[in-house]
């Protein structure tokens, strides 16, 4: 066996990296709500048709906006994969930051560890995500005026 020989680390396409970026926030954020099933307060309130503690009753217009809310960041999975750079890169830096924002607010008065701690890693990939696509390469045009 030779030891001379490295493994070859190819680099990943940027498409492939912002798709699975947001397919580890959005499992990140699937996971917090999940878990927070396991917290009396949540359980009642759903029990009572409210979102525990913020007042918001919970109808059809309320799941149709939590749908909605969680509907982009699954296209996103797609439109990453998809789109051309330049319509890519623009929408990733601007949802991304758009819902890093979002969520930041959304924890305002939490007070439960397992929240934050996952609202902070849903930013940290958000964040990571408008790096990215920021950064995203590009190529030296040639003008050959032959």
């Amino acid at each position: 066996m030779n030891s001379n020989r490295t493994l070859h680390d190819p680099r990943t396409d940027v498409k492939v990296v912002l798709a699975g970026l947001w397919v580890a926030m959005l499992f990140l954020f699937a996971y917090v709500d999940i878990f927070g099933f396991f917290r009396a307060d949540v359980i009642q309130g759903a029990l009572d048709g409210e979102v525990a503690g913020q007042g918001i009753t919970i109808d059809q217009a309320f799941l149709a906006a939590a749908t909605g809310f969680i509907l982009i960041p699954i296209l996103m999975i797609v439109a990453s994969l998809m789109l051309q750079a330049s319509i890519n890169r623009r929408l990733n830096i601007v949802v991304s930051l758009v819902y890093a924002i979002a969520i930041a607010v959304l924890c305002i008065g939490e007070t439960w560890i397992y929240y934050l701690l996952g609202s902070f890693f849903e930013v940290v990939l958000l964040l990571a995500i408008t790096r990215i696509a920021f950064n995203w390469p590009r190529v030296e045009l040639s003008l050959d005026v032959g």
